[in-house]
């Protein structure tokens, strides 16, 4: 039986998630990641026993990654200022610093593999955050709404602000930086917006 290699399985994952948001989930082939690594295609068997597995495995450490990344320095327990402001700064700093990484999580939520991956890595995540959006209401530091439309006014404007930052420019081609100044103008909108 052949050994695993510790290099070479983080080579395989690198590639795998260069190629999943070039090339997408039905354009991903074990052949394909074998040749890219410079691997036989028996060596990825090593590490996993399928394409969807490989994909799932890959998308669970990605994804655990990401929402241990938004507790650090959170707590359910925050005045809602305080708590949005630090998953602004959570999501933000892992946005710019792993860009491939967000590009592939945003593409696995939206595939078929969205599910399975994310029903199993987001609970603790889910729990604390539902914590926190209900202390804030009962403090009367939160307006009561819906999820969906906190959602879209507490973090819409920052990640389009982040998708700028990523292309470098702004909507009218102007090149575009994703700023302290910037986030606070944009951060103090979101909170007037949902703030009693």
């Amino acid at each position: 039986m052949r050994t695993r290699d510790a290099n070479k399985e983080v080579i395989v994952k690198q590639k795998a998630i260069e190629m999943l948001v070039s090339q997408g989930v039905e354009g991903f082939g074990m052949n394909r990641l074998a040749k890219e690594c410079g691997i036989s295609v028996a060596t990825l068997y090593i590490y996993y026993s399928d394409k969807e597995d490989l994909i799932r495995k890959i998308g669970v450490e990605m994804g655990k990654n990401f929402f241990e990344e938004m507790l650090v320095g959170f707590s359910s327990e925050m005045s809602f200022v305080d708590g949005l402001r630090k998953q602004w700064d959570n999501r933000s700093k892992f946005t710019i610093n792993f860009p491939l990484q967000t590009d592939c999580i945003e593409l696995l939520k939206h595939s078929t593999y969205g599910e399975s991956i994310f029903s199993e890595i987001t609970t603790d995540f889910k729990e604390e955050m539902t914590k926190f959006i209900t202390k804030s209401i009962e403090k009367k530091e939160l307006l009561p709404i819906t999820f969906e439309v906190f959602w879209s006014i507490a973090y819409g404007s920052l990640y389009s602000l982040l998708e700028l930052h990523r292309e470098g420019k702004s909507m009218s081609g102007k090149p575009f930086e994703f700023s302290q100044k910037i986030r606070d103008e944009a951060f103090n909108l979101v909170i007037k917006a949902l703030t009693p």
